[in-house]
C-alpha cells in the first residue's frame, strides 16, 4: 500500500537537490513566515502539544510538553540543540534526511528556536556523517544569506543562530546529556539527572534537545495544521508518519515513510519486499539495537509506541532489523553485545564492568566452551545493570541478552552441551546480524 509522504514528500521530486531554492519551489520556509505573523510563541508551543508530536530519536517523548517544561522567565538564554547523532545500530533514516533535505530540518529547528525563546541553536552530528555535515554547512549558509537566520530574520524582531557541531564518533553522545558535555568540549559523559535539560542544559541554561525527525515534522505540521497531522497514524497517543530504516534479510532493505500504527508485517513484507530467499523470519528488532528482539509471532503488532511497549519491547529508533530462519540468535546477541561493550562510556561500573563480564559470557557459550551456569549468570549480571545506571545504556545493551534468552534458550542450550551451533555454522557481522 502506498501513502502520502510527508517528510519524505521532496525526496521522490524529479530533480529535487536539497538547494535553497529547490525547497522554496515546493513551499519551503512557508511556515516560518506564517508562524512568525499568526503565533506568539506560547501558541505555537500549544500547538505541538495539541498536534501530539511525540519524539523521533527513542524515548517518545511528547515534544511540545519538553518545550513547555522551560521556565517561563523570558530574560533566562535558552538553547536548541538538534541530535543529530544517529549512532544507533541499523538506523538510518536522519542520515538521509540531512543529506537529501536539510533545509527542512533547518526551518523545523527555526520554529523550535522561535516557540522557545532561543536565540542559539545547535546540530550535534555524528563524526562520520562527513557529507552530511558538509550539506548541513552550506544550507545553513544558504539560509543565512537568504535572511532566515542571522538578526532580525525575515525582518522579524526575532534573532536566530544555528551553529554545527561535529562530534568524534561516540554512541553514547546520543544520550542527550553526553551531547550537552560534547557541545562545551568535554568528554561525552551522561549528567546526573536531575537537574534536567530543561532547567540546566547547555552551559547551564534551559534547553531542549531535539532529534531531527521530530524537527523535520514542524514545519507540515504548522503548514497544514493539527487536525490533518492527528488524523494520520495511530492517535490519540502516536499520531503522525514515522520513517522506519528496515534492514538485515530483506529484498528491499531501505527508509519506509509509513503512518504510525503500520504492523510489522505490512512493513517487511508489503514495504520492504519480503524475506530474502521467501525463508521464514525467525526474529525482529523492532526499533534499533537497543530494543528487545521479537518473534514472528509479533508480526501483526502495530508499530506505535504503546503496541510495541505491550509485547516487550518498544518502537525506540525506528531502525527495524529483520533475520530469517538460518540466524544463530546467540551469535547475533553477541554480536551487538560486542559493539555495546566497546561503546560504553565507564562511567558507571555495573555497565563498565559487566558489560565486559557478559561479553566474555556470550564469546565461550559461543565458541563450545559454555556452561548451563552461565545462562543464570548471564541473567544476574543483567539484572545487575539494568536500571542502575545514570543512562538508559545499561537497559539497551542487556535487551539483546535478556530476549534471545527468553525466546531461543534452547539455542544457547544447544551451544553449551553439543558445543556447536543449532543453525550449524559460525561468525557475522552486523550488517548480516547473526547470519552464518
Amino acid at each position: 500500500m502506498k501513502y502520502e509522504k510527508v517528510l519524505h514528500k521532496n525526496l521522490e521530486t524529479p530533480g529535487y537537490t536539497g538547494s535553497l531554492a529547490d525547497y522554496e519551489r515546493q513551499g519551503g520556509y512557508q511556515a516560518i513566515r506564517k508562524a512568525l505573523k499568526e503565533y506568539a510563541p506560547t501558541q505555537l508551543i500549544d500547538l505541538v502539544k495539541r498536534s501530539g508530536l511525540r519524539g523521533r530519536g527513542g524515548a517518545g517523548f511528547p515534544a511540545g510538553t519538553k518545550w513547555d517544561f522551560l521556565p517561563k522567565d523570558p530574560a533566562l538564554t535558552r538553547y536548541l540543540c538538534c541530535n543529530a547523532d544517529e549512532s544507533e545500530p541499523g538506523t538510518f533514516k536522519d542520515r538521509e534526511l540531512i543529506e537529501r533535505d536539510p533545509h527542512q530540518l533547518i526551518e523545523g529547528m527555526i520554529l523550535a528556536a522561535y516557540a522557545i525563546g532561543a536565540k542559539v541553536a545547535y546540530i550535534y552530528i555524528r563524526g562520520e556523517f562527513v557529507y552530511g555535515a558538509q550539506v548541513l554547512e552550506r544550507a545553513l549558509a544558504e539560509a543565512n544569506r537568504a535572511g532566515y537566520l542571522g538578526k532580525k530574520i525575515l525582518k522579524s524582531g526575532t534573532d536566530i543562530e544555528i551553529y554545527l557541531h561535529r562530534g568524534a564518533g561516540a554512541y553514547i553522545c546520543g544520550e542527550e546529556t553526553a551531547l550537552l558535555e560534547s557541545i562545551e568540549g568535554k568528554r561525552g559523559l551522561p549528567r546526573n539527572k536531575p537537574p534536567f535539560p530543561a532547567i540546566h542544559g547547555l552551559y547551564g541554561k534551559p534547553t531542549v534537545i531535539n532529534n531531527v525527525e521530530t524537527l523535520s515534522n514542524l514545519p507540515h505540521i504548522v503548514n497544514r495544521g493539527v487536525e490533518w497531522f492527528t488524523s494520520i497514524g495511530s492517535p490519540p497517543k502516536s499520531p503522525g508518519m514515522r520513517i522506519f530504516s528496515v534492514s538485515g534479510h530483506v529484498n528491499r532493505p531501505g527508509n519506509y515513510e509509513v503512518p504510525m500504527g503500520i504492523t510489522l508485517r505490512e512493513l517487511i513484507h508489503e514495504q520492504a519486499g519480503g524475506v530474502l530467499g521467501n525463508k521464514k523470519i525467525k526474529a525482529i528488532i523492532p526499533g534499533g539495537a537497543s530494543a528487545a528482539f521479537l518473534t514472528e509471532s509479533s508480526l501483526d503488532v502495530k508499530m506505535d509506541f504503546e503496541s510495541i511497549a505491550q509485547v516487550g519491547s518498544m518502537l525506540g529508533s525506528g531502525g527495524v532489523t529483520v533475520m530469517d530462519e538460518d540466524t544463530c540468535m546467540v551469535s547475533a546477541a553477541l554480536n551487538l553485545m560486542e559493539f555495546f561493550a566497546h561503546e560504553t562510556c565507564g562511567k558507571c561500573s555495573p555497565c563498565r564492568e559487566g558489560s565486559s563480564w557478559l561479553v566474555q559470557m556470550m564469546r565461550r557459550i559461543e565458541h563450545g566452551h559454555g556452561r548451563m551456569e552461565d545462562l543464570d549468570q548471564l541473567v544476574r549480571i543483567c539484572n545487575n545493570i539494568g536500571g542502575k545506571t545514570v543512562c538508559a545504556f545499561g537497559d539497551a545493551e542487556i535487551a539483546p541478552i535478556l530476549s534471545t534468552l527468553k525466546h531461543w534458550r534452547s539455542e544457547y542450550e544447544y551451544h553449551i552441551k553439543e558445543k556447536k551451533c543449532l543453525v550449524g555454522n559460525r561468525g557475522g557481522q552486523l550488517l548480516t546480524i547473526g547470519k552464518h
